[in-house]
């Protein structure tokens, strides 16, 4: 769809800005907005439940997409910002990770970080404020505007002097609700690529699971695996105890090997991960004399996150933390099919029920109870085949996801494209807008 532009233009004043349509006015944010009206009292009651929002929680073009229900009593000393609908929460912390939304029809109960500002439309249409603020433009200027390094921040009353194109206030709410119509279509079709997604990864998942527990020729005679959650297999196959196959090995490593990191969603890293790279909970020890070696072919995996996927086959030479458990082949065998066999969900299930804790959090999978668990076992010439099946087959569901992948990005950047430049004024929406209530 192509867009008329507006009659007449001129200079904004504003660097970043350029053009806007003769008639409109450039002002700070806080000529028609007020910020951080409202915070939690002291004196609230410790039993207030609230529904509390994190920067974490906010992700740029999709809003608040989380929250956690806490308690006045129990929440953080930050946890003080209350929101109202219409409102448009701008992260002035950690600024790079562009945590600006508009807030659009919270619960009454809804509080946000002190991280955040939270801007309150004065006069100003609530819905194209929101749009405005949470445009490129003005995240561009949010991200430019602050100071430090590893944590940039911003002070509210910067944003608030942010200046911005402003139609006259009748005209803003029908660029509103040519982008709600808009975006609305544009979600709707990254709805699709992300349900897409989700059944490859659905599909992907099943043909690992078929191949690696009932094998690749569907006319070979099976029998009862005597295991409750593997049921049967094929008849020449072995199943073993994870015992039978492995031995925890315990050697110390040395300066010259690198540390691999284990990931529950990338497996066993092939290189020494820079900090950038790490996961923020982990810390190394200065000691590498603690350091467990590692060889490739070993199975290592995290005892609290082996349920949860933090395992994986070893591929370099290297040394992981104390903290996991190296498992070494004690016969010929592709650790990789095991690796694979361990990440369908009934095994996923059977590592958690041999887990031992009180809460999910604090399960631990030792390597007593780890051993005791029964494995399918095809003779090696067909491991090899089986392996090589995966390969070909999770390529062309990769290769589909990935292209739903592109055109989620591809949609998103259009969005944010068309967004900016309704906004600011680049086109003329106001005819599309009331075509479209006309024939609502």
């Amino acid at each position: 769809m192509s867009f008329l532009r507006y009659g007449a233009y001129k200079e904004s004043g504003v660097e970043w800005l350029g053009e806007v349509p003769a008639h409109w006015r450039c002002d700070p944010i806080k000529a028609v907005a007020s910020c951080n009206d409202e915070v939690l009292a002291e004196t609230t009651p410790p039993e207030f439940e609230m529904q509390y929002v994190e920067i974490s929680d906010v992700e740029h073009g999709l809003g608040i997409c989380a929250s956690s229900t806490v308690l006045f009593g129990d929440a953080p000393s930050r946890a003080r910002r209350r929101v109202r609908d219409g409102d448009v929460i701008v992260s002035t912390v950690r600024t790079y990770l562009k945590a600006i939304a508009p807030v659009i029809r919270p619960p009454g109960n809804l509080i946000v970080s002190t991280g955040f500002a939270v801007i309150r439309p004065r006069a100003a249409h609530s819905r194209f404020l929101g749009y405005l603020v949470a445009s490129d433009y003005v995240v561009a200027e949010v991200i430019s505007r602050s100071v430090g390094v590893s944590y940039p921040a911003i002070n509210a009353s910067e944003v608030m002097g942010i200046r911005v194109p402003l139609p006259p206030l009748p005209e803003q709410p029908a660029i509103a609700v040519f982008l709600d119509r808009e975006t609305a279509k544009i979600d709707a079709l990254v709805a699709e690529q992300q349900r897409l997604i989700a059944l490859l990864k659905e599909k992907r998942q099943a043909v690992i699971s078929h191949a690696v527990t009932k094998g690749l020729d569907p006319n070979a005679p099976m029998k009862d695996s005597g295991v409750e959650w593997l049921g049967n297999v094929p008849a020449h196959w072995e199943v073993l105890r994870i015992g039978a196959c492995f031995s925890e090995a315990n050697e110390t490593g040395d300066d010259s090997l690198p540390i691999l990191s284990v990931s529950i969603h990338d497996g066993v890293s092939d290189r020494e991960l820079v900090e950038e790279e790490l996961d923020r909970k982990v810390a190394r020890s200065d000691d590498k004399s603690k350091y467990k070696k590692v060889l490739p072919g070993d199975l290592v995996y995290n005892m609290m996150r082996a349920w949860q996927g933090g395992f994986g086959t070893v591929v370099v030479n290297g040394m992981v933390s104390p903290a996991y458990i190296v498992a070494r082949p004690a016969r010929p065998i592709s650790t990789e099919i095991i690796e694979h066999t361990l990440r369908t969900p009934h095994a996923v299930e059977e590592m958690r029920r041999h887990s031992r804790g009180i809460t999910d959090f604090r399960l631990r999978l030792y390597w007593e109870e780890f051993k005791q668990i029964s494995i399918p076992l095809p003779p090696m010439s067909e491991q090899v085949k089986i392996l090589s099946y995966i390969a070909d087959e999770t390529g062309k569901f990769d290769r589909l996801s990935a292209e739903a992948e592109s055109a989620i990005a591809l949609l998103q950047e259009r969005r944010s494209a068309l967004i900016s430049a309704a906004v600011t004024g680049k086109i003329d929406v106001r005819g599309v807008a009331s075509l479209a209530a006309e024939a609502a």
